[in-house]
């Protein structure tokens, strides 16, 4: 074959490093990205965190609040000027939603060459440092498990070592839920699989008194080794009356089946009881805790921190960034400079150099990426904001993406384990979008109004005659919005709303 020379015009898409960097860290959330952070604090030298700044002198009084400048990446809202603006019109409209205080700047500033980016701003938390106030997120930063729980009131009791080792045993052995799932004989048979019949006898009397002590602790219910058992350690603490005698009974007896299904005719046969009085003892039931340490769960503790804050200013609610999530992030400027006079500096430092660099400028355009998505969610949702998910519009990725310029799996990322403080509580950025449903008047309203439609009808009706999916959606017709009865029991189930059998309690 003759050796030919051919020119041939392609096209093709070529990630670079930077653009790689940049799309992975628009994906992560607040807690990887500082996960991300922290592992390249440690390896690269040249990054470095941004020391915080000296608070003022004099601090600003109650009188007059802090003002809060306007957010550089949103300088124009609905054609308005927020720099021209005076700074006092961008505070909180407390009478309307009062969510936190004492918020300062959160803009950004880069320099020419990207060598440093900081993010000022006091924590939007709130509190002004009353140590006297309860804290719900202090007590979820702790992340106090069950365990913790449990071992800190066996601290108060004077034990032997024989029995605390027992107690400590049986607080080891409880499943997240606050169960013990294994006896006190198996449970010895594990600790010491080589004793002898008498050791184990002796192991498992010690091990049951210790689980007769670690469910008399808090809460109530806590080393049960079964529903029912969990059951009547929660209403051996009440009161003795002729209902909790009935709902021990019941609990006790085997009878919680038949209690499901309100199968009153067999309840009364089986624990000559009259209905009134087994729908008492089903009232008491029902107040109970089926699962006693789902509190204390490591996943249930956690606070989500928002990435943004919906604010309501004299022109409209605008989103701004938090500051808390905004790392603090620069070049080290004297190592920088010594590379930039050492020419002859090997390649891997170099590398390491243009790592922070990108890495500096990728972080500020994630969170301008945030802003900029979150400000278009919120001007086409303002009424979300005044009214909440009743009001909310339908919406889908796509309109957001044209809007913007970006790509539809751009915004994807953006919205995905993303968060916004609003007045109706902290939701994830997706939470705004949702499918069109139609209405009498010709128009569309979103999925989230109607699955909101639904919680309140199933709040607001009778539990004696609880409504049906059918009846449901008869009276969302009546408001106008056409759904079908297979839809209602789909955006009920969702909402984890039981069948109307299931919610008849009279």
């Amino acid at each position: 074959m003759k050796p030919s020379l051919n020119l041939r015009l392609s096209q093709h898409l070529a990630l670079t490093p930077q653009l790689q960097q940049s799309i992975r860290l628009l994906q992560l959330s607040t807690l990887e990205l500082t996960q991300e952070i922290e592992g390249l604090l440690e390896s690269n030298p040249f990054l470095e965190p941004e020391e915080e700044q000296e608070a003022p002198a004099a601090a600003p009084t109650s009188e007059s609040p802090p003002p809060l400048a306007p957010d550089p990446s949103q300088a124009s809202v609905e054609g308005h000027d927020a720099a021209a603006e005076p700074a006092a019109e961008l505070q909180l409209d407390t009478q309307d939603w009062t969510a936190s205080s004492g918020e300062t700047d959160h803009g950004a500033d880069t320099d020419a060459d990207a060598d440093s980016w900081v993010s000022s701003g006091q924590s939007v938390s709130g509190g002004g440092g009353d140590d006297d106030e309860f804290s719900a997120l202090d007590i979820a930063s702790e992340h106090l498990d069950l365990r913790d729980h449990l071992r800190g009131q066996l601290a108060g009791l004077a034990l032997s070592a024989t029995d605390r080792a027992a107690a400590e045993a049986i607080i080891d052995s409880l499943d997240d839920d606050g169960y013990l799932p294994d006896t006190p004989l198996e449970l010895a048979q594990a600790l010491a699989p080589a004793a002898d019949a008498e050791q184990l006898e002796d192991l498992a009397d010690a091990l049951t008194t210790a689980m007769r002590l670690i469910q008399s602790f808090d809460p109530a219910g806590v080393a049960a080794h079964d529903l029912p058992d969990c059951l009547c350690l929660q209403l051996q603490r009440q009161a003795s009356c002729p209902v909790r005698e009935l709902a021990l009974q019941i609990c006790r007896g085997g009878h919680l089946d038949l209690l499901a299904k309100r199968d009153w005719r067999k309840l009364e046969r089986q624990l000559e009881a009259d209905e009134a009085a087994l729908r008492l003892a089903q009232q008491r039931i029902a107040q109970l805790d089926p699962h006693p340490g789902s509190a204390f769960r490591r996943d249930a503790a956690q606070a989500v921190t928002p990435d943004v804050i919906a604010r309501k200013t004299p022109q409209g609610w605008v989103a701004q960034l938090n500051p808390e999530v905004m790392p603090r992030l620069r070049v080290n400027q004297i190592y920088a400079d010594a590379m930039r006079r050492a020419r002859d500096s090997g390649g891997a430092m170099q590398g390491q150099l243009q790592e922070a660099r990108w890495f500096v400028k990728n972080v500020q355009q994630r969170f301008e990426t945030i802003q900029r998505v979150s400000q278009t969610i919120v001007e086409r949702q303002q009424r979300f904001f005044d009214f909440g998910p009743v009001a909310m519009r339908p919406m889908v990725l796509r309109e957001i993406a044209d809007e913007l310029g970006l790509h539809e799996s751009t915004i994807s990322r953006v919205t995905t384990q993303k968060f916004m403080l609003t007045p109706f509580g902290t939701v994830e950025l997706k939470y705004f979008f949702g499918s069109g449903l139609s209405t009498e008047a010709g128009g569309n309203t979103s999925s989230t109004a109607v699955r909101e439609l639904i919680r309140r009808l199933v709040a607001e009706e009778d539990s004696a005659k609880p409504l049906s999916d059918s009846e449901l959606a008869e009276r969302l017709t009546q408001q106008g919005v056409q759904v079908a009865r297979r839809t209602v029991a789909k955006y009920r189930e969702a909402l984890r709303i039981a069948p109307a059998n299931l919610r008849k309690s009279s």
